[in-house]
């Protein structure tokens, strides 16, 4: 990294989801456009930013102890991100902070940045060669593509709508072409994410737009067609089960796009579901599953659910047991239920006590990874393709169709040390434990 001397340096701390993530690249290329250099330390850092995270309790102490963090080892600290929507929560445990802003406030941050830490009056952006794409925080090989902002659902246990707003897609012709410069950049995946990508286009009312002179509707369906003319990985995240993500289907068994979806389905009790304001339809649910592996025998289904929410019983609990049993989902991450400030399942009566909801968790964890064993086990001795994300001592290792980055499992190339990161690979599969694979290269 070349460092000019003369000019103001940024230190930034990214926490959070990759939706996060994605802000914190579009302010690092703002500032990067504006002359700012971009440092890893906070020795040489003129100002800190800090993204937070606001989502849940832990998130919140995480994102204030970054903060602490920051203003101990810099100084300088200027505040933006989710956590920032309650500006006093922050304030009250550190005043010293500069200023602080909420999710998507762009603007706000940088000229936070340029009040409190000018550049120099002679700055010519165009001598600041900031690359096609942006500055991007993950590897060259993959991105995330923000196609929406906000929500439009109520569920009980979120603030996410008050934390980011309603639903506001982005141009579909911007999405595309955004996508087409991460490609020509060298980005071999595209992980698709926002709040809710299954209702893409719903506050346009599926507006046309134009791509590459064609026209093309914002929606879902022909999003993933497009994206899937790129010749890359595509994967879809935080997909709401739509009636129309069925149709999605079909693209994922024609290779167009990846055979992936990432469905939070949240519970397996009808109850629970009504009281969380989400779908509660479960024989409709494990009806769809079974059609889209009848559609698509090679999809992977990842979702995420809760235990402990309140009101929830034993009995409750079983039927998400049971469920899982019936589903046989590829990956699943589990969260206890955490009361968040200004959720509407706060005011529910029945708060589960937390040694049942750690018991809870423990039970469901362990029916999971039975499941995860099983479903792994039968892919020794088959074929897969392989991303390779890393290089070290013992070999390659990368990830699957089947595994997202920093969530899902990874799989061990032992002795393929002449790899390099973003290389694509036939594998054999040789070995499995309860949530990673390990293969040889087929030569």
């Amino acid at each position: 990294m070349i460092i000019n001397e003369k000019r103001k340096k940024v230190g930034f701390i990214s926490l959070g989801c990759p939706k996060a993530l994605v802000d914190s690249e579009r302010i690092l290329t703002q500032l990067k456009i504006d002359g700012y250099d971009i440092v890893p330390t906070y020795d040489d850092a003129d100002v800190v930013v800090v993204n937070t995270c606001g989502f849940i309790d832990s998130a919140k102490a995480e994102s204030l102890e970054a903060i602490g963090e920051a203003l101990a080892e810099n100084g300088k600290v200027i505040v933006t991100g989710c956590m920032g929507k309650d500006k006093n929560a922050i304030k009250d445990i550190h005043p010293s902070v500069l200023a602080v802003t909420g999710p998507q406030a762009y603007e706000e941050v940088v000229g936070a940045v340029h009040k409190y830490i000018p550049q120099e009056k002679d700055h010519n952006p165009y001598t600041d060669l900031v690359p096609p794409q942006g500055i991007k925080l993950t590897p060259k090989h993959y991105a995330y593509l923000k196609i929406s902002e906000g929500c439009n659902h109520s569920c009980s246990f979120c603030i996410i709508p008050d934390l980011r707003g309603k639903l506001v897609s982005r141009p579909i012709g911007d999405v595309m072409d955004e996508a087409e410069r991460l490609v020509n950049s060298g980005v071999k995946e595209l992980l698709v994410i926002s709040q809710d990508t299954s209702a893409y286009g719903v506050d346009t009312k599926f507006r046309t737009g134009f791509w590459q002179g064609r026209p093309i509707k914002t929606h879902m369906q022909q999003l993933s067609e497009a994206l899937g003319e790129l010749g890359v990985w595509v994967r879809l995240h935080y997909v709401y089960p739509y009636p129309h993500v069925d149709k999605i289907i079909p693209l994922m068994a024609d290779g167009k796009i990846l055979p992936y979806l990432d469905i939070p389905f949240q519970h397996g009790s009808p109850r629970i579901l009504r009281l969380m304001k989400r779908p509660g339809a479960i024989d409709n649910t494990l009806e769809r599953i079974h059609t889209w592996r009848n559609t698509c025998p090679e999809i992977t289904l990842r979702s995420t659910f809760i235990v402990g929410f309140p009101g929830e019983t034993e009995e409750d609990f079983d039927l998400l047991l049971s469920f899982l049993d019936e589903a046989q989902l590829d990956r699943v991450g589990c969260f206890q239920y955490s009361p968040v400030e200004g959720a509407k399942a706060n005011a529910l009566d029945n708060h589960v006590p937390d040694e049942v909801k750690q018991e809870r968790f423990d039970r469901f964890m362990q029916k999971q990874q039975e499941i995860s064993t099983k479903r792994l086990l039968n892919k020794v001795g088959g074929t897969q393709q392989v991303i390779v994300d890393e290089i070290d001592d013992e070999g390659a290792i990368g990830r699957s169709m089947a595994d997202a980055p920093g969530i899902d499992g990874m799989v061990y190339l032992n002795g393929a040390t002449s790899l390099k990161p973003g290389d694509i690979v036939e594998t054999t599969i040789t070995h499995s434990d309860e949530y990673d694979l390990w293969a040889d290269v087929k030569r």
